[in-house]
């Protein structure tokens, strides 16, 4: 009589390891080829394809794009499943990416890097695959299974930066974007291994639409504080990520440095996601949010007060990774302990709007600031207040079930 459960746990178990696999995959792809695009700002701008201020504005409409369009991807993946919603971001990816490395101009870098990019971000990385993760899990693996998957995601950045790079510079930017086009089209077959529905929705989603939950959670200060201080995880990583290594070359510090340092806050994120996600068993995931952002700030702060070497650069890389992208596994976690799972993949996007708008200032904002002042000074102290404000938005965030949806 116990051979039944027993072979049923084994299972679920199976299953688990097989989606946070897939899913890590995906997120390898999705959010690898994303943080190279800092590389390719100045061999663009340097073709006169477009300006490096219009290249800017590009990736900042493709992170809001991505925002915008992230609530209703993870609505429909929550509906129908995740395979198709990754075939197709998969597809989209390629096709943004070789429609730039193809015919490099105004038009084709604003709507391959900024639309199709964007779209297809949507549906590679967080709302859908850590939803899916999270449903596959049980109540008490969720936490591990979770921060698995959005560490694991990391090893993308690692291992493309340097490739990137390495492409850019014996072939140029258009080869590199090509290389990328191909990786990017490895999370299609990986999607299928997310296959299935929710075994359970949550308590208090059960049986409303994805507007409905989310509509209630927008009711809810916590939910409002917790996608209010998401926008400034947004603003202080896409800022790093695509103006990093243009600021290291107006500090006359080589390029391989700058892809040295991407690839580090890689590999530095891959232990602290962990470990913050691990650290949600224990602690508070609001007050973990609160520590990882005065990280974050503090990091900033010291790296720009010091003249910039090869040293502090890797240093501050090495920071900064710690306390990437544990905001996902905490947010993420706070979202289903308050609402369940049954429309995870939408309230998440919803917040995740937020982080998208910060991502867009950041990117944007930075280009603009360069051309205007020659300087990212300003950006950087917008960074620093940011990050410490956003810090005392989730001090107040109370993790507890939210009020039933009515029906």
């Amino acid at each position: 009589m116990q051979a039944i459960p027993l072979a049923n746990a084994d299972a679920r178990g199976t299953r688990l390891t097989m989606v946070v696999a897939a899913g890590a995959l995906i997120m390898s792809v999705g959010l690898g080829i994303r943080q190279t695009f800092g590389l390719f700002l100045a061999p663009i701008s340097g073709s006169h394809a477009a300006s490096l201020a219009l290249i800017a504005l590009a990736l900042a409409l493709q992170n809001l794009v991505w925002g915008f369009t992230q609530p209703i991807v993870g609505s429909l993946s929550d509906r129908y499943g995740p395979p198709v919603i990754v075939a197709g971001g998969a597809l989209l990816y390629a096709a943004g990416l070789a429609l730039v490395a193809i015919h490099p101009s105004i038009f084709t870098v604003v709507f391959g890097f900024g639309i199709l990019v964007g779209l297809a971000q949507s549906g590679t990385t967080f709302a859908v695959v850590m939803s899916a993760v999270s449903r596959a899990a049980t109540d008490k693996q969720r936490a591990t299974a979770t921060a698995i998957a959005a560490a694991a995601g990391s090893l993308g950045q690692v291992g493309l930066i340097p490739l990137a790079q390495t492409a850019i510079s014996l072939s140029g930017f258009q080869r590199g974007l090509i290389v990328l086009a191909a990786f990017a089209l490895i999370a299609l077959p990986a999607g299928l291994w997310l296959k299935g529905r929710p075994n359970a929705p949550g308590p208090q989603v059960s049986g409303t639409s994805s507007l409905a939950a989310i509509l209630v959670a927008l009711r809810d200060r916590n939910y409002v504080f917790l996608t209010v201080g998401f926008f400034a995880c947004g603003f202080q990583l896409a800022f790093v990520a695509i103006h990093l290594p243009t600021y290291l070359s107006l500090c006359h510090i080589p390029a391989s440095i700058g892809a040295s340092a991407l690839a580090l806050i890689g590999l530095f994120n891959i232990i602290g996601t962990f470990g913050f996600g691990k650290l949600m068993d224990r602690f508070p995931a609001q007050n973990l949010l609160a520590v990882l952002y005065v990280i974050r700030s503090t990091a900033i702060a010291v790296f720009v007060a010091v003249p910039p070497t090869a040293a502090t650069t890797l240093a501050f890389a090495s920071v900064m990774g710690l306390a990437w992208l544990g905001t996902v596994p905490l947010t993420n976690g706070i979202i289903a302990r308050m609402y369940g799972i049954g429309n995870l993949g939408a309230l998440f996007g919803a917040c995740f709007l937020a982080h998208q708008v910060g991502s867009f200032l950041g990117a944007w904002l930075g280009g603009v600031t360069l051309q205007q002042t020659g300087s990212y000074q300003i950006m950087w102290a917008a960074l620093i207040a940011v990050g410490y404000a956003s810090a005392l938005i989730n001090l107040p965030i109370r993790v507890t079930s939210a009020a039933p949806v009515p029906v």
